[in-house]
């Protein structure tokens, strides 16, 4: 895959996606959007990758989205941004793999959004996150006002987007916004670790659990469970239940395909 903004690296069944724009920080653009959304949708599609970690180039994750882009839009055209962003961030989010935000520094607005959109953050200590664009008249339009609250609850969401605070990596592991701190120079490969120990697992049943954790969330507990059972019904008819429960029963680790 080549792109302008993207780099894509493939190390043992774990897709690497660096964000490469750094004169503007990483600022997402209309392009970079599109170049997320190919990337992704074609990793997804891609059998010899079990699991992505994304990260951003030199000082920042994603510092937010390109405000030169969007200063003369319309209000027509800032709503197809913003949906534009938000379909985008909607594929990273369901891809039926792992995704890994490896947080290197600046995840403000889009940034912290795109953060949001994946399955597990790992922040390094000079990271920074934040909501600020209240303090540009506008509000989050990439699933901000969503994700947040759904991750660190409707008050503590609220008090970061009401205020544009920009909170530190120890903060926003404080609060459940971050799943690890790491020092700067440990952070890729703590990510790449963790997608090792995952891929060690079967990739059916991790699909079926992110599916199931995401969609279960949208609704009920009474539906959630519903959508437990029917994931746990569906290993049932998958090769790697039987290799992985013949494997327990055998005192030896699973092999599975």
């Amino acid at each position: 895959m080549d792109y302008r903004y993207l780099q894509v690296e493939a190390k043992d069944h774990i897709a690497i996606v660096t964000i490469n724009k750094e004169k503007s920080l990483n600022a997402l653009n209309t392009e970079l959007i599109k170049e997320l959304r190919d990337c992704f949708l074609s990793l997804e599609k891609d059998e010899d990758t079990f699991s992505i970690i994304i990260t951003g180039k030199s000082k920042a994750f994603v510092a937010g989205a390109d405000i030169s882009e969007m200063v003369n839009l319309t209000s027509e055209e800032a709503f197809e941004f913003s949906k534009f962003g938000n379909e985008t961030f909607l594929i990273i989010e369901s891809i039926n793999k792992p995704v890994i935000a490896a947080v290197n520094g600046f995840a403000l607005g889009g940034g912290c959004e795109l953060a949001l959109a994946c399955d597990i953050r790992i922040a390094s200590y000079k990271a920074k996150f934040g909501q600020p664009e209240v303090g540009l008249g506008i509000t989050p339009g990439f699933g901000g006002t969503q994700r947040l609250a759904r991750e660190i609850g409707q008050a503590r969401a609220k008090e970061l987007i009401y205020t544009g605070k920009v909170i530190s990596a120890e903060e926003a592991y404080k609060i459940g916004l971050v799943n690890k701190l790491v020092d700067p120079d440990e952070l890729m490969n703590e990510a790449i670790e963790m997608a090792e120990a995952i891929n060690k697992n079967s990739k059916v049943a991790v699909a079926y659990s992110k599916r199931a954790i995401r969609e279960g969330l949208q609704t009920s507990i009474e539906e959630g469970v519903k959508i437990e059972e029917e994931s746990f019904k569906e290993c049932f008819n998958a090769q790697d239940q039987k290799i992985g429960m013949e494997a327990f029963l055998e005192r030896r680790k699973p092999n599975f395909k």
